[in-house]
């Protein structure tokens, strides 16, 4: 099983100590395209007009200034820097040794400043999202497509993949289908369904937990993904296709 995570939008500063060791990353055959979008972010950043070219409020100056010195600013593993509701609801810190090693395992982060990074990689907290367009780089979704689909096929092979990711950075990456559950989160009340978006980063958050700690072996296939699901919440299957994955629909009732 392999389990795709968004980054959060907050990040929290690691304490004092070595900056981003590049080599022990993940997928270190990314690291050319890394540093492109590094540069590009530190440029950016040192812009007057970062705000708005990066697309946030003034209350984040603090966090763009960061940008511009990652090369030398803290790092700490992913777990600890990616905050934030569906974080939270994961609750890493609260998991058993066993049960971390087995998110550090099983965990991916698509990224937009890293591409992909395992859940115990140490890097830097930073502000970017992955629907910015960077100068020489462009819309970063689609920098990271090509590169992220031959970085991760091998990664992927034979795995179930469960795609929590919001649609944002699921453009960066595509698993095969027949492989693929997205997880959709809706609210029932009074037999009306409806979309949930904030809320379903905590209940994401939730499945990954409950994948994580649950007894048994991790589900292998769409249709066990849906019975461990159904453990603690209604939920229903979509079949998918040849190009479209498969989606776990999550049900809570109002």
């Amino acid at each position: 099983m392999l389990i795709l995570l968004p980054p959060s939008e907050g990040k929290t500063p690691a304490a004092p100590g070595p900056a981003v060791e590049w080599e022990s990353l993940s997928f270190p055959e990314l690291n050319p395209s890394r540093a492109k979008v590094l540069e590009a972010l530190g440029t950016v950043s040192a812009h007057e007009d970062a705000l708005a070219l990066l697309g946030v409020g003034a209350s984040l100056r603090e966090d763009v200034e960061r940008n511009t010195r990652l090369h030398a600013e803290p790092a700490a593993p992913a777990h600890q820097v990616y905050s934030g509701v569906l974080y939270d609801a994961l609750g890493y810190d609260s998991m058993t040794p066993t049960q971390r090693r087995k998110a550090t395992e099983t965990i991916l982060v698509v990224s937009a400043l890293w591409g992909a990074i395992g859940f115990g990689d140490h890097v830097p907290a930073y502000r970017l999202s992955m629907g910015t367009a960077l100068p020489d780089v462009g819309r970063l979704a689609s920098y990271w497509k090509p590169q992220l689909g031959a970085a991760l096929a091998g990664r992927a092979e034979g795995e179930l993949v469960v795609d929590c990711r919001s649609s944002t950075y699921a453009a960066a990456w595509t698993p095969p289908a027949q492989q693929t559950v997205a997880v959709n989160v809706f609210s029932e009340s009074n037999g009306k369904r409806t979309v949930v978006s904030h809320f379903a980063k905590h209940t994401r958050g939730e499945l990954a937990r409950h994948l994580l700690t649950r007894r048994g072996k991790a589900p292998a296939t769409p249709g066990q993904l849906l019975k461990a699901a159904r453990e603690v919440w209604p939920s229903e299957l979509v079949d998918g296709t040849a190009r479209k994955p498969h989606a776990l629909n999550i049900i809570l009732k109002g």
